[in-house]
């Protein structure tokens, strides 16, 4: 049985198996070596994760997976006055719930990388364009400043349990045209986004040891079956 990877989060990892998405990339790239499970559920906070999490990872897991990418914090930084209150998870209660996630993962499956990801920067006017439920206050129900505050807790969190992180939110903006390179209304991610987690994904795994040059393959490949007798290959 090939070992697993799943990808835990709300609608930025749920949007990664589109065209170009994170997710589709780096099941592309462990083809032959892993298998990636999509997790992701849009609109959801840490309070909301929290709640499901005996569903979505189920006890006949056999084998600890190799990892869990944890990507919460968007929502969770939705402003309390603002259009989208109802996903708004104050940040001391962010960093709890991040924590109790963590201490999940670790219970169920002791030998799992964890990875956190903070959540990405915040094109205000993006927003504006593109409100997820009616806007009466044309306000942003997300600013650049919240998710940063958010960002830097899940950077504590990760600190506290001595969990590897990606600081995306930092690393974004260090694009000059990030808010149009990388965001596609504000929030969720372009291609040259997708390709930036994607990246700082690999990099991270490849921190745990967990890269295409360690990892065995699935069945032998056909670089190592004998033309002249293709069936011994499957005997071992």
């Amino acid at each position: 049985m090939r070992p697993k990877i799943y990808l835990f989060g709300d609608s930025i990892t749920e949007e990664s198996y589109d065209d170009g998405g994170w997710g589709a990339s780096l099941t592309n790239h462990f083809s032959r070596t892993v298998d990636v499970i999509l997790r992701g559920y849009s609109g959801y906070n840490t309070r909301w994760a929290l709640k499901v999490l005996e569903r979505v990872f189920s006890t006949a897991e056999g084998v600890d997976p190799l990892a869990v990418t944890v990507f919460f914090g968007a929502n969770d930084a939705c402003l309390p006055d603002r259009c989208s209150a109802f996903q708004h998870v104050p940040l001391d209660e962010y960093k709890q719930n991040l924590n109790s996630i963590i201490a999940f993962l670790k219970k169920r499956w002791p030998t799992t990388r964890i990875l956190l990801i903070t959540p990405p920067p915040i094109d205000e006017e993006g927003r504006l364009q593109y409100p997820y439920v009616e806007n009466t206050l044309n306000l942003p129900e997300r600013t650049n400043e919240a998710a940063g505050a958010y960002a830097k807790a899940c950077v504590s969190v990760a600190g506290e349990c001595e969990t590897p992180v990606i600081d995306l939110w930092t690393k974004m903006q260090e694009f000059p045209d990030w808010k149009k390179d990388c965001l596609r209304d504000g929030l969720h991610l372009t291609p040259s986004g997708n390709r930036i987690v994607f990246e700082e994904v690999l990099m991270k795994l490849r921190d745990e040891g967990l890269s295409l040059e360690i990892l065995p393959v699935d069945l032998p490949p056909i670089t190592d079956i004998d033309p002249n007798d293709p069936l011994k290959s499957f005997e071992q």
